[in-house]
């Protein structure tokens, strides 16, 4: 069980930061970088989708 918790953790976590990488390549903001942060994998789906 706690192998998977922490696979769980460590995917949102990387999500995030995929995220804001993506969002700051694009954009060049902070508050963008932090709301596409927050919405994380759902951002990441969204720009590979678009893009």
């Amino acid at each position: 069980m706690s192998y998977r918790v922490e696979t769980i953790k460590t995917g949102i976590s990387f999500g995030s930061a995929l995220a804001i990488a993506i969002s700051w390549s694009v954009n060049n903001s902070i508050l963008w970088a932090i709301i596409h942060g927050i919405l994380s994998w759902f951002y990441v789906i969204y720009y590979i989708i678009i893009r």
